[in-house]
């Protein structure tokens, strides 16, 4: 039988325990405590499957996997912890990564959160502040950001760069997801019919063409196939490819979605005369330019968006109240009951609502994940409420 052993009021060990003392605070776990974790032993795989089958609750949580010198090797999260965890144990149906996990595992960790939401944004924390190998997504060097831009003149277009000099025309950004971005830039400059080529490629417009001038052969066939105009070889002019630059810049600035109903009204046609392969092709482009374009709604959106509070009730039904600001969770408390949690609730809201934190490098992903949750359940939104009005209530709850 497992034996157990104490470390602090949160710890309990099912085994005795290695030179780990928990995930540590969050501002993501109410009222910034520490978890409620837990840690066994991997001696073997049959015994720790069944630890995890009576151990491990049916409750939203994370977990983390430590190697033989104590060092967290992978974190993840979990709607169900026991059903997530038992996952592993499948040699049948797992994901092969998962595999290499389990053969450099020796310590298995779990920490309780109140609700998925909460799961979420403590997985994203511990990733950032352990930076585990077998973890991709979220980590500080290992995902790297990627911005939108549009110029490189005399005729501009957009291209992905991960870093910005400043003196572009417009940018956007930053982006998690090099191979989208570069997949959505080139739909955008073939639509917009706008060059692609790198900038060692010399341009000739229209009206520099001389008494004599020479025809000349473009540099590729994006010509040819009608996806560029061809400023490299006199067939437009500069004000055509400054016209098509702008209309690029409105939609990405959200003034404009005609590519996206233009692309979904032939994606319609081609289906509806039965030509698959060309609605399939267009159903990609579509996806592609689509993608950015909830990115870009994003990041507008959470640089405009004022201080608000999430309510959402935890596992035990008690609600805990997020606090907001661009877009992002700041904080996380349990709804306040009494005069001095109201206090204490108040003043910290106040310190959220007043803060301006920019949308930048450091912060996008958890600015994605809060997006693609309410994306998720748009129902959820009826439970965000202005910081203002809370702040009142808080500052006068009679009723």
């Amino acid at each position: 039988m497992p034996r157990t052993a104490q470390d602090g009021p949160n710890a309990r060990s099912l085994f005795t325990e290695p030179a780990f003392a928990g995930f540590g605070p969050s501002r993501f776990l109410p009222d910034g405590n520490d978890g409620e974790w837990h840690l066994a032993k991997w001696k073997s795989t049959k015994q720790l499957r069944q630890i995890v089958r009576e151990s491990v609750p049916k409750r939203p949580g994370v977990y983390a996997m430590l190697d033989r010198h104590n060092r967290v090797i992978y974190v993840g999260k979990a709607k169900n912890l026991r059903s997530r965890l038992l996952s592993y144990f499948r040699p049948a149906s797992r994901h092969p990564k998962a595999g290499k996990i389990i053969a450099r595992t020796r310590w298995l960790v779990w920490e309780h959160a109140a609700d998925e939401l909460a799961a979420l944004l403590r997985e994203l924390e511990l990733i950032r502040r352990y930076r585990p190998r077998y973890n991709v997504l979220g980590q500080p060097g290992r995902e790297r950001y990627r911005y939108l831009c549009v110029g490189r003149g005399p005729a501009a277009y957009a291209y992905v760069t991960r870093e910005p000099t400043g003196k572009e025309p417009a940018c956007y950004g930053p982006f998690v997801g090099r191979d989208q971005l570069s997949a959505a830039a080139r739909r955008l400059n073939d639509h917009f019919r706008l060059r692609d080529c790198s900038s060692a490629q010399r341009m000739h417009f229209a009206e520099d063409a001389g008494l004599f001038d020479v025809p000349r052969a473009p540099g590729c066939l994006r010509h040819e196939l009608g996806l560029c105009l061809g400023p490299c070889a006199g067939f437009t002019t500069r004000r055509a490819c400054a016209t098509a630059a702008r209309s690029l810049r409105k939609f990405l600035d959200g003034d404009d979605d005609t590519i996206l109903l233009q692309l979904k009204n032939a994606m319609a046609e081609a289906a509806a005369l039965q030509h698959y392969e060309r609605a399939g092709s267009l159903r990609d482009r579509l996806a592609e330019v689509d993608w950015l374009a909830q990115r870009l709604a994003t990041l507008r959106t959470s640089r405009e968006q004022a201080a608000m509070v999430y309510s959402l009730a935890g596992h035990d039904g008690k609600p805990v109240w997020y606090l907001m600001n661009r877009g992002q969770v700041w904080a996380a408390v349990s709804e306040p009951t009494d005069d001095e949690s109201r206090r204490r609730v108040r003043d910290l809201l106040e310190a959220v609502a007043a803060s301006i934190p920019k949308v930048g490098r450091t912060c996008v992903d958890s600015v994605l994940l809060v997006s693609a949750w309410f994306r998720r359940r748009p129902d959820e939104r009826a439970r965000l409420r202005p910081a203002e009005d809370v702040l009142a209530e808080l500052r006068d709850p009679s009723p």
